[in-house]
């Protein structure tokens, strides 16, 4: 087809104009390095330097593969392709050994231990107005009657004031709660839509019975509510944020509420829990990253509440539920409480 080869001929003309035109205005721009500016002894390979700008799969024979070993002081060889990054995780990161791994946890302990004695007083704090002056002066009681509610108390030795108030004053439980929650300064909780069985996956059995915690429900998959029978636990609270990628919110929960929710959860099933005792926070450390080791985790959190250490660690992938990181059946998941020294 003659239109075809005249087309063709015109193509090749105008590229032959370009070429004589760049040749005119850059023929004697050339690159002249400065004096003493050649590379010299320990310098980048300039085969390197060359494939620096090229796409990560056209420089992949220039240069070795990336390291994603978290530890930013590792120092071994680079990590070796085919090996599987996606376990052992610890909070969110890997580690290419049991070394490196090692290091981040030690990390976390310090992190969590804050440079506090691991022997934590458990005693309230003392800085609250106290109930009975509370309610005195919301005027649900009189001067004699807390008067008396307090004599009582001291004599038995044994009791909370909520508790002798609603015996002397004849108040109800629900009252008390209001009286605690202005105490404390945080909302009374409703126990609509409590789910024993999922709320048991938020937290270990153990927790439950000793601080009297009862998770209530998580809210848009974002919120879970933690009710409490006389005061929030702000140390509880904060772990649970930590562990769980998910807003704590504390509040109280009515006496009789609380104590038929508590029992339902603890017939509940929860995630199979081991306890360890260590001497001192390295060898806790030591044995988390040989724990870690062993399981191969998919992901892998340390939190510490009160006096104890809480690693939850996630075996295989689908563990986990749509809320946050709260496990969706009790399958893959383990938790592990280590005791650090003496417990008071």
């Amino acid at each position: 087809m003659s239109f075809l080869s005249g087309r063709g001929e015109t193509i090749k003309r105008t590229a032959q104009m370009v070429q004589m035109e760049a040749a005119d205005v850059w023929g004697d721009d050339t690159y002249e390095p400065t004096a003493g500016s050649e590379p010299q002894g320990n310098s980048m390979d300039l085969a390197r330097l060359a494939g620096m700008f090229l796409p990560a799969g056209r420089r992949s024979h220039l240069e070795p593969a990336r390291r994603g070993c978290a530890n930013l002081d590792c120092n071994s060889s680079w990590a070796k392709p085919w090996k599987s990054r996606r376990r052992p995780i610890f909070e969110g990161r890997w580690a290419c050994g049991v070394k490196c791994l090692g290091t981040l946890i030690r990390e976390a302990v310090r992190r969590e231990s804050s440079g506090e004695s691991t022997t934590m007083n458990l005693a309230p704090h003392r800085h609250r107005i106290p109930l009975g002056l509370v309610m005195l002066a919301q005027g649900w009681i009189t001067h004699p009657q807390l008067r008396r509610a307090l004599e009582g108390q001291r004599e038995s030795g044994q009791g909370r004031i909520g508790e002798w108030l609603q015996q002397e004053c004849g108040l109800s439980s629900e009252m008390v709660t209001r009286g605690l929650s202005i105490q404390w300064n945080c909302p009374i909780l409703s126990a609509e839509s409590f789910a024993p069985q999922a709320m048991a996956l938020v937290m270990p059995k153990e927790f439950v019975e000793e601080f009297e915690l009862l998770p209530l429900r998580i809210a848009g998959k974002q919120i879970l509510y933690l009710a409490s029978p006389d005061r929030p636990d702000a140390s509880a609270a904060f772990g649970l944020e930590q562990m769980t990628d998910l807003k704590v919110e504390s509040g109280l929960l009515e006496q009789g509420l609380f104590a038929m929710g508590r029992q339902r959860l603890l017939a509940s099933r929860f995630i199979a829990t081991t306890h360890e005792s260590v001497g001192e926070t390295e060898q806790l450390a030591s044995r988390i990253a040989a724990i870690l080791d062993d399981q191969q985790p998919i992901a892998s959190r340390l939190v510490r509440i009160h006096q104890y250490y809480w690693l939850r660690t996630w075996l295989e992938t689908g563990t986990q539920s749509r809320a946050g990181m709260v496990p969706e059946t009790t399958e893959d998941v383990l938790d592990t409480i280590f005791t650090v020294g003496a417990k008071s």
